[in-house]
């Protein structure tokens, strides 16, 4: 079983297919209808107007309609256009177990739990006949497919088939009486209809057979759909199979196999085949020849109650207990092969010839007969005119392939059956002219000659599928990826990460191939390295590539195209699947389900475009763009996300859209025509906001006219200098009485006058006389103080002086100087293209009057020109100024020879503008693989990640100072012109011998500092100044992987600095031990360990005295003594001060008289070991231990993945590189 979707919901007790769309209704337990969309997998829509559960739901054939029964004793029909129920039908007197519509009539048959079945005229909504007869519950009822028969099933534990041509009323009978295959009355209201005939009417209908046989109920019972048998399934856990005549019918045989009750049983529509579910939780396949169960479908937990078959397709749908499943029986996709022009492929046990060029199709051979199972593969091997068909059955490992020698010379009405050699084998595909290879069923790749003999077995990697990759080779399919295999060789030259492939497709000249996943594509190259990734919703069926080296493809429902930069779209909509075998030009050449070839027609503009786009054929694509077949939006916004906006604006004729895209483009000119067009006040902010990044004034000016924006264009004038427009400004503000707007351009013109005007106006007298009087101007002064209540003119600060705007320079009155560029090819093209009707409009003048300023004309009573002045001579239209000659005798060189704006070198004429320079920061990025310099860069997220996969750095807080610091020195600042901004210099470590382009950046910590660092740090352990120590230990370890050395003999020391961490690890034991209580028993040996362990950390030998010496007196005072001897003696043999040497011989001689310890200790002195820097345990020689990537402290195992707590930024046991200091550790 091939499952296609499936539901999760409550019970599903009844299930119908549309028969034209890919829909599915389910009624469930719980009362609801569900539409479901199988192919896209989504619901469309649901239904809830039943009370209980609705255990039936059928689609009508035609009309927008289905109709539903519940145990809520109604019948429902539905629109589901409409979305609601047209109306109820009411007369069961309990549960409703099916409802159908007939295939051709207006009728709905349906059985009950109130032992009748009823048919009703949905368009009358009345019921015109009762069945009656079953003495319990009928469980089904069925229309026969072209005959006037009904079968139906109970739990009286018979079968009934019933003739229903004999109803009162004939001749024509039940159909004549009720024939009207419109629409009729389904509109209106919700009636509920009681008008139905007599219960128990004689002549009603008659029962033609009654079938006994079952010992229980019967649930299910089915007509074949062309031949006279009926199918039942039973409690007692049988299905039946009766074959009828029109005098009797009787048993043929059952199948046994079920171990609790038959639910629901049905023919295969178009097979000899039986399908049946049970609650025993399973579906099985039956042979209808030899009664035999072929396959059996489980669930785990769901019994099974309903079954369905779609009206034309190869699908099936189950329903259980928690939902729906929708399934095929066996693989629909034709196996073929293309050589060329010919398409060969399987149909109806025929091998068939398609010749593409002349339509050609013939049976070249007929298959071998035995196998039930379709063809599952073909390869095809040209050079022999041999072929290889992989059979694949439900039990793989039955697999086999058949070898056919194709007859040269065949009769297509008789085609011939040569013998074929079949082996066992899960897949078999040829890799030389007269060699192929074989996957057995354990999985073993083994090479075959033409005389089906194995040659030699090929030990591969594992893998479970093999597919054709040229010759000689093979891709090798696994549960990750897919590898390509040289056989010869027999190694793996490349591998591709995709999930379970399932086809692979190659182009003609074997240089890209597309794998094919169930919802993915991976297109790669020859070596199987990617070149793209696209994934889909729907399951991807097919491809082929075409001739310019785009990959067709189909899903479920369309055909789509992929370029292989990654660009994908959908090329036309498909109503059902089919499997494109090639592509050439609009024709896309394929075969559907019944393996029939067809050739469907596409639009390839799309796709050229983007491809000519993507090969940079400028030529191509203009053509496209003046074809005018490129619409859509999709297509503008690929071209903004390429970078081709200028060329949407070609061809895109809505104004709003030319309009975004020439702001894009940057293109002023076009944007203010747009926005002229629309004249809307967002368009002209957004046009003003761009047009002053470019300089562009005018335009701006322009757009605060239009939005009459009067605060902005007065500084607008102000910062361009224009101070006749500023003045102008001022007198509209006093106009209009914007006394704010009056003043401030009054401020922006230093007119004191004005501002004294504007506040008397605004009746700011007090304000006014302070003005007047603080600028001197007395007598205004004086005027106004009469005014003033206290009448008293206010006196200046002493110190105020008078702040006058500058007087402009230059004014403004262009656009500022932008670089001067060539016109692209596109713009260039397109304009050469109106060129001539642009000359054309621009010299004629179609109404003079209309378009002449007032200047012309003026001057016409002065000059009184005479008509005869300006007499043309000869009077034939044509006048004598203008010597215009054709028949000018050019030099034999210039014969032929066309000026057409080509350059003397034969380009194209058109140039691209210098891209945006990038600062000398840029290159280091590029050039440098080392981590400082990614931080003088200010690429931090760069140098983050370079630390994190060279020395596993996951804590990147410590370094937030040294990358800002060091970050602050890779740069000089110096002053530029006054107002503008300071300009950046940056020094350069490789100055002497490096191009501009190829120099690194300067340096600010070398190696030398760190060494400093460390003697400092040596001098503070010295002084027990500890936890300073530790700091500055931890800074030089931080500070490691930020330097940058040019020796060997450098990298080695810089390497040997991170053995610091012995200083840190030891120096943190110690603080813990200091801080760690000395109480009880245990604590002091705990204490004792730690000084202990102390003094095999790998310390300087000044350092390693003052350990070993405060481990003596330890162990002395714990009376240790054995231990106090053995580190006394280690400590005189690094050669202490003589003062201490004679202190620690004395303890030693004392040792010696009673060598033993009070204390047990964990420590062993004679083995190696190293101390676990989280647990301050020692991990013995030979013990497993990890350590952290940076600073290489040691951790046992169960600290895995912790953060290092001596370095304090490395992931302990991280899979890391390795630091890199140096650019020799890259070659």
């Amino acid at each position: 079983m091939l499952t296609k979707f499936e539901t999760k919901s409550a019970r599903v007790k009844g299930l119908s297919f549309h028969s034209k769309r890919p829909w599915v209704l389910a009624s469930l337990h719980s009362g609801i209808i569900q539409l479901w969309d199988y192919r896209m997998c989504t619901m469309v829509d649901k239904f809830d107007e039943h009370e209980g559960p609705v255990r039936a739901v059928c689609f009508h054939q035609q009309q927008p309609l289905f109709v539903s029964g519940g145990d809520d004793y109604k019948i429902k029909v539905w629109n589901y256009k409409l979305r609601r129920c047209l109306f109820t039908l009411l007369g069961h007197l309990d549960y409703i177990r099916t409802t159908e519509f007939h295939q051709e009539y207006p009728w709905i048959l349906s059985a009950s739990d109130d032992q009748t079945i009823r048919i009703w005229n949905w368009q009358s909504r009345s019921c015109v006949s009762i069945l009656t007869g079953h003495n319990h519950y009928v469980m089904c009822a069925r229309f026969h497919p072209n005959q006037d028969l009904i079968v139906s099933a109970s739990l009286d534990s018979t079968v009934r088939v019933w003739d229903i041509s004999g109803i009162p009323g004939k001749p024509g009978g039940l159909r004549k009486k009720n024939v009207s295959p419109g629409m009729g009355g389904i509109g209106g209201s919700d009636d509920h209809h009681t008008r139905n005939p007599e219960l128990f009417s004689a002549g009603d209908a008659t029962v033609r057979h009654v079938l006994e046989g079952h010992d229980r109920g019967v649930n299910w019972a089915a007509f074949h759909p062309t031949l006279p048998l009926v199918i039942s399934g039973s409690d007692d856990r049988q299905v039946k199979l009766w074959r009828m005549n029109d005098c009797k019918a009787w048993e043929v045989d059952t199948c046994r196999g079920h171990y609790n009750n038959v639910s629901c049983v049905m023919f295969h529509p178009r097979q000899e085949l039986i399908l049946s579910n049970s609650e025993d939780k399973s579906i099985r396949v039956w042979d209808m020849a030899k009664r035999i169960c072929l396959h059996t479908i489980r669930r785990e937990h769901d019994r099974f109650w309903v079954l369905a078959a779609h009206p034309s397709l190869n699908l099936f749908a189950a329903g259980h207990d928690g939902g729906m499943t929708i399934f095929k029986l066996e693989r629909e996709r034709p196996a073929y092969a293309l050589h060329g022009n010919l398409l060969y492929y399987v149909k109806e046990r025929f091998l068939r010839r398609l010749d593409l060029t002349k339509n050609k199709d013939v049976a070249v051979m007929q298959l071998r007969a035995g196998s039930r199972a379709p063809v599952y593969s073909m390869s095809f091997n040209p050079a022999e005119n041999a072929v290889l068909l992989t059979t694949r059955t439900h039990n793989v490992d039955n697999s086999n392939y058949d070898l056919y020698q194709i007859p040269k010379d065949t009769d297509p009405q008789n085609p011939d059956s040569p013998d074929s050699k079949r082996s066992a084998g899960l897949t078999a595909v040829w890799v030389a002219r007269n060699r192929f290879a074989v996957m057995d069923k354990s999985h073993q790749l083994v090479i075959k000659n033409m005389q089906n003999e194995v040659t030699k077995k090929v030990t591969t990697p594992p893998c479970d599928e093999i597919f054709y990759a040229g010759t000689g080779m093979l891709l090798l399919r696994d549960s990750d990826g897919v590898s390509l295999f040289d056989v010869q060789q027999k190694r793996v030259l490349g591998t591709a990460r995709i999930a379970k492939c399932r086809y692979v497709v190659w182009s003609a000249n074997m240089t890209t191939v597309a794998l094919l996943s169930k919802q993915t594509i991976l297109i790669c190259n020859r070596k199987l390295e990617r070149l793209c990734s696209i994934a889909e919703n729907n399951r991807v069926k097919s491809g082929s590539w075409d001739d310019s080296g785009v990959f067709v493809y189909t899903t479920s429902n369309h055909i789509k195209y992929a370029l292989t930069n990654g660009d994908h779209g959908i090329i036309r909509t498909l109503e059902l699947p089919v499997y494109v075998t090639r592509v050439s030009g609009s024709s896309v050449y394929c075969l559907d389900r019944q393996a029939t070839p067809r050739v469907l027609t596409i639009d390839s503009t799309e796709f050229r475009f983007k491809l000519a786009l993507v090969q940079r054929k400028y030529d191509e694509v203009l053509q496209m763009v003046r074809g005018a077949k490129l619409v859509g939006q999709s297509i503008i916004a690929y071209l903004q996300k390429k970078g081709y906006p200028e060329v949407a604006l070609h061809f895109v004729k809505d104004e709003r859209t030319r309009f975004l895209l020439a702001l894009e483009c940057g293109n002023i000119d076009v944007a203010l025509d747009a926005a002229k067009a629309l004249d809307d006040k967002g368009c002209w902010e957004k046009l003003a906001e761009h047009a002053l990044l470019h300089g562009n004034h005018p335009v701006v000016e322009y757009c605060y006219q239009q939005t009459k924006n009067y605060d902005k264009l007065s500084f607008l004038y102000l910062i361009t200098g224009n101070l006749a427009k500023l003045r102008r400004m001022m007198k509209i503000n006093e106009i209009r009485k914007d006394y704010e707007g009056w003043y401030t351009n009054a401020l922006y013109l230093g007119d004191v006058p004005e501002r004294i005007r504007v506040l008397k106006a605004c009746g700011k007298t007090s304000l006014a006389l302070l003005t007047a009087a603080t600028h001197g101007h007395t007598q205004e002064a004086e005027s106004l103080a009469s005014h003033v209540e206290t009448g008293a003119i206010p006196e200046p600060l002493p110190n105020a002086q008078l702040l006058q705007p500058p007087a402009p320079i230059q004014p403004m009155d262009t656009a500022w100087p932008l670089l001067t560029v060539a016109k692209g090819f596109f713009d260039t093209a397109v304009a050469s293209g109106k060129s001539a009707a642009g000359a054309a409009a621009a010299m004629a003048v179609d109404d003079v009057g209309d378009i002449a300023g007032d200047a012309w004309g003026d001057d016409d009573d002065d000059e009184n020109i005479d008509d005869a002045d300006i007499a043309l001579d000869g009077g034939d239209g044509e006048g004598g100024g203008w010597e215009v000659d054709d028949d000018l005798e050019l030099p034999p060189e210039l014969e032929g020879t066309v000026s057409s704006g080509v350059g003397a070198d034969g380009e194209d004429g058109y140039f691209v503008p210098p891209p945006r320079g990038h600062p000398p920061t840029h290159g280091w990025t590029q050039r440098s693989q080392l981590a400082i310099d990614h931080v003088l860069a200010g690429a931090f997220e760069s140098a983050t990640r370079l630390l994190h996969d060279q020395v596993g750095v996951v804590n990147f807080e410590p370094y937030r100072e040294l990358f800002l610091s060091s970050f602050a020195h890779s740069r000089t600042s110096y002053p530029s012109a006054p107002g503008l901004p300071s300009l950046f210099a940056y020094p350069s470590r490789n100055w002497r011998t490096a191009q501009t382009k190829d120099q690194l950046p300067a340096l600010g910590l070398k190696l030398s500092n760190l060494m400093d660092r460390l003697k400092e740090a040596s001098q503070l352990t010295t002084a027990a100044k500890f936890s300073e120590a530790v700091e500055k230990l931890r800074g030089i370890l931080l500070a490691v992987p930020l330097i940058i050395v040019d020796t060997k003999q450098e990298v080695s020391e810089a390497q040997n600095l991170l053995q610091c961490k012995e200083y840190v690890v030891g120096i943190s034991m110690e603080l813990y031990r200091k801080s760690h209580g000395k109480t009880t028993q245990e604590e002091l040996k705990r204490s004792l360990e730690l000084a202990m362990y102390f003094t095999h950390c790998e310390l300087q030998p000044g350092h390693q005295i003052l350990t070993l010496r405060t481990a003596v007196n330890l162990a002395f005072k714990m009376k240790n003594y054995k231990m106090a001897m053995s580190f006394g003696r280690r400590l005189l043999n690094l050669g202490p001060r003589p003062e201490v040497a004679q202190n620690i011989r004395k303890v030693v001689q004392a040792c010696e008289k009673n060598p033993v310890d009070e204390l047990q200790v964990q420590y062993d002195e004679h083995n190696p070991f190293t101390m676990c820097a989280k647990s301050y345990l020692p991990i013995y020689r030979g013990k497993p231990e990890v350590q952290c990537p940076l600073c290489g402290a040691s951790y046992l195992p169960e600290h895995r993945g912790i953060t290092c707590t001596i370095c304090t930024v490395a992931q302990v046991d991280k899979d890391c590189i390795g630091l890199r200091i140096s650019s020799l550790q890259f070659r």
